[in-house]
């Protein structure tokens, strides 16, 4: 199995991709453990900031000394020299928040995981003939699971996230599945801003599993 396909499949797998950032490189490292204890694999890692990069390379030595199982990616690529610097640093894969034409051929000639934000049909189609295989539909609370429904049937070779505006009860996360998603994107509504500043790894850690059972339970 490729880079690409292996990203793919551990995010689908999973059914979620957890991102978050914090400016603070041990606050950073002790969400990632607390969430990895909660059974999440793949998760995203929001290139926010100054600190990001250098958070990252951190994030990716702590990952390999103690969690060589989990893939780490890089969110919020807007251009070809960021995602240079996060393949420097070890990134397993990446994704933008819109369609950026040279990261995409840069990264899909490599055969890294490459996933844009598309919020319109021809976004869409431009990233799919471009090699892109798994779309992240953003904003998803302006997109809505209706969005997807209408227009599924016309990518059937495509996988679809959801990012911004899924929350984490299992009516909200349903309703993206029921449309037809492979995974949902969930940042600010699982690792809001207030446990973060609470350092309150404990619910960060409970409301990960709560997710990941959600899906499990909507996936059988």
């Amino acid at each position: 199995m490729n880079n690409s396909q292996k990203v793919s499949e551990a995010i689908v797998k999973q059914g979620i991709l957890p991102l978050y950032f914090n400016a603070d490189e041990i606050v950073t490292i002790d969400i990632l453990r607390s969430i990895y204890k909660a059974g999440i694999r793949a998760v995203e890692y929001t290139n926010r900031g100054e600190a990001a990069l250098k958070n990252f390379s951190k994030m990716v030595e702590i990952r390999n000394a103690e969690m060589p199982d989990l893939l780490l990616g890089v969110g919020t690529i807007k251009n070809l020299q960021s995602a240079k610097d996060f393949e420097s640093a070890g990134a397993d894969f990446y994704i933008s928040p819109g369609f950026v034409p040279e990261v995409a051929s840069y990264l899909i000639a490599k055969d890294l995981f490459y996933s844009p934000g598309c919020m319109t049909p021809t976004e869409i189609i431009t990233a799919e003939n471009a090699g892109v295989i798994f779309i992240k539909l953003f904003p998803g609370n302006m997109l809505k699971p209706d969005f997807l429904s209408g227009i599924k049937d016309i990518f059937p070779n495509l996988r679809f996230m959801p990012t911004g505006g899924v929350d984490t009860t299992k009516e909200s996360i349903e309703s993206w599945y029921n449309a037809g998603v492979s995974a949902v994107g969930m940042g600010s509504k699982l690792i809001s801003k207030k446990l973060m500043a609470d350092k309150d790894y404990a619910t960060i850690e409970l409301e990960t599993k709560k997710v990941l059972d959600v899906i499990a339970t909507i996936k059988k």
